[in-house]
């Protein structure tokens, strides 16, 4: 985004972090606590593999902001197909070069472990404007119907791109959502159907509303189910985010307001590329949105 002349003024109070868009000053809030949620399309146990192209693609993306001042939740939804900045690394480990690619790409670099993830931090941070990431979860996908059962199940509403797939998801259709049948309302996406994942974002993003109320509840219910879960998803889990944090932090956020309106999603376009899906970001709509979750109006 490019820079607005500041007044004489702004510029005597001007401070580091502020910025000055369509004649607003707003100032990052620094007690906003992000973390980037991965879905890795991996169907065992994490494990290291080799440095190259194994470590699996983040096909579900998601930044969760916490913030302290007025308690509330808020989630972005970022498209596996967003073109940005990818870094290459050789079957060395070592960097080669950076190429404008689908942002779900990056973690395939890397051991498929804590390098792979630190990776993708870093491409999401980039992506947002160098916005901090202070911890990342990377789930492979199987463990979605561990996740899915340890609150209870989630009720959704059948979205008609599933339609054919399974008897149980006709359009439409009410239904609570329990083992196998969560992992692939999350999961499965046509590759023969333009804008599939799109599509299947915006499933996931029903999924997670309901998800997010069914873990409060649950919370509620028995504060240590964080810790079952924690430990049971472990094996299938790379994270930065210790058992204590985790414990600690789910009574706190089990109380922080949340409802549909607070999940957002990268705004832009799909099209067709040489041979791949790409999303391209409408920059001015993605700005603005960072700054309604992550910044404060300066009074």
């Amino acid at each position: 985004m490019g820079e607005e002349i500041l007044t004489e003024e702004e510029s005597e109070k001007w401070q580091e972090g502020w910025v000055k868009y369509q004649d607003t000053i707003y100032a990052y809030n620094e007690e906003i606590l992000t973390f980037l949620i991965m879905g890795i399309d991996k169907q065992n146990d994490v494990e290291e593999v080799a440095e190259g192209t194994d470590g699996g693609q983040a096909d579900a993306l998601f930044l969760v902001a916490l913030n302290p001042k007025d308690k509330s939740l808020k989630v972005i939804g970022i498209n596996r197909n967003t073109m940005t900045d990818i870094d290459i690394y050789d079957s060395n480990g070592e960097y080669t070069s950076t190429v404008k690619a689908q942002l779900a790409i990056q973690h395939g670099f890397g051991n498929g472990m804590e390098e792979s993830c630190e990776y993708q931090k870093k491409a999401v941070e980039h992506l947002f404007y160098q916005l901090p990431v202070h911890g990342y979860a990377a789930v492979n996908m199987s463990a979605i119907p561990t996740i899915n059962d340890a609150v209870g199940g989630v009720d959704v509403t059948i979205s008609g791109d599933m339609d054919g797939f399974s008897e149980a998801f006709v359009e439409g259709r009410s239904l609570h959502l329990m083992g196998e049948n969560a992992f692939w309302y999350v999961k499965y996406r046509n590759t023969d159907v333009f804008g599939s994942a799109d599509m299947r974002l915006d499933r996931q993003k029903q999924y997670l509303n309901g998800f997010i109320d069914a873990a409060k509840q649950a919370v509620h219910r028995d504060a240590t189910a964080v810790i079952d879960l924690y430990q049971a998803v472990k094996p299938q889990m790379v994270t930065d985010i210790s058992l204590d944090e985790a414990a600690y932090l789910a009574p706190i956020l089990a109380d922080y307001a949340y409802d549909e309106d607070d999940f957002y999603t990268l705004p832009g376009e799909t099209v067709m590329g040489e041979q791949y899906e790409e999303f391209y970001p409408d920059e001015d709509a993605m700005f603005e949105m960072i700054l309604d979750v992550f910044y404060e109006k300066v009074q």
